[in-house]
Parts: C-alpha cells; sequence; structure tokens
C-alpha cells in the first residue's frame, strides 16, 4: 500500500460520492481519480485499465459538458430513461469490444490478467458513459462490475484498491436508490406541471 494507493483511494470515493448526489464537482474529483489510478496501474502492469483510465478522462469532459448543459437548461441533473433493447445491444457490444481488447493485451502485451482486465474495462466504459448520459442502469451495471474488481485487486495484491471497490459497490447500491428516487420526484413534478 502506497501513499499513492491512499491518495488515490481518497479522492475516488469523493468522486463517486459526489457522482451519487448528482453533483458537478464529482468530474473534476473523477478527473483527478483517473490520473493517479492511470499511474498506479502502469506500475502493476494492469495495461487494459490503464488504457480505461485514459477514456473514462475522455468521457469525463463528455460527462460534465452534458450535465452542465442540462443544469444550465432545467437547474438540475436530470435522470434520463434507458430503452431495454438499448441496454442490450450496448452489453453485446461492450463484450465484442472487452473480448478483441483482451486478446490483443494477451498477445501484444504482458498483461497480468489481460482477458479479466479488458472485459472489465469494456463494461466500466459502458458504465461511465450512462454516467454521463444520466441513466439510472449506470448503478446496477456498476454493482456488477465493481464486484468482480474486488477480487481482481486481491489477485493482484492491491489490497486498498479492492477495499475501495467493495466501497464503491456499496455506493453504487446508495447512488442507484438515490437515482431512483429522484427520478419519481422528477416524473411527479412533471404530472403536476401538466
Amino acid at each position: 500500500m502506497s501513499n499513492l494507493e491512499i491518495f488515490a483511494v481518497i479522492v475516488s470515493l469523493i468522486g463517486v460520492g459526489l457522482t451519487v448526489l448528482r453533483h458537478m464537482w464529482c468530474w473534476p474529483f473523477n478527473m483527478l481519480a483517473y490520473i493517479l489510478y492511470g499511474y498506479l496501474f502502469f506500475t502493476y502492469q494492469l495495461y487494459g485499465e490503464v488504457i480505461l483510465q485514459i477514456f473514462f478522462s475522455v468521457v469525463n469532459f463528455y460527462g460534465f459538458f452534458v450535465w452542465m448543459k442540462g443544469q444550465q437548461v432545467d437547474h438540475d441533473i436530470k435522470i434520463e430513461p434507458l430503452a431495454y433493447s438499448t441496454v442490450a445491444w450496448q452489453l453485446v457490444l461492450a463484450t465484442i469490444a472487452g473480448l478483441i481488447f483482451g486478446l490483443s493485451l494477451k498477445h501484444f502485451t504482458h498483461a497480468a490478467v489481460p482477458m479479466l482486465d479488458a472485459q472489465l474495462a469494456a463494461f466500466s466504459l459502458l458504465a461511465t458513459y450512462w454516467t454521463s448520459r444520466k441513466h439510472i442502469a449506470t448503478w446496477p451495471l456498476w454493482v456488477v462490475v465493481d464486484i468482480i474488481y474486488v477480487g481482481m485487486f486481491i489477485y493482484k495484491d492491491l489490497y486498498l484498491t479492492a477495499g475501495l471497490y467493495a466501497a464503491f459497490v456499496l455506493m453504487a447500491v446508495y447512488g442507484w436508490y438515490q437515482w431512483v428516487k429522484v427520478k419519481h420526484q422528477q416524473h411527479g413534478s412533471v404530472n403536476q406541471s401538466n
């Protein structure tokens, strides 16, 4: 456990906590966490996770601007619907992308756990995209992904990060609950204004 890992855990907890609360400051904290973890994962040869942190950074900018635009229009971060058919095809696409990425890592790098690393990266990227689009589906996907991450980080002796991801599981469950509650409130206020 290094000072870098400790600092990355603290910044990550703040970022995810602010995301659960739908607060705009989640984006700068999450960006700092991606930078810190990108470096940490590189030192542990988790190259899929390094590349994921780069993609997270790009999606982070996108999410920031989507949330800011929505906040300027609605003065709130509104929860958006996501069709089941869209969920299904995006999950299939993430699975295929993860498989291709995993095979690339396996054949072209000395990644520690290439297939698992790549698949988790693909689903994490999808979950981050769903977060940027304000879809509740992000939270159940994070629950599943983070549970698997806990095992991978224990395997790699990143115990503090494994603990962080265990906390992320609980935070994702709470985020799911909070966003469902907010969606019902937003839906109720739309019905009252009609």
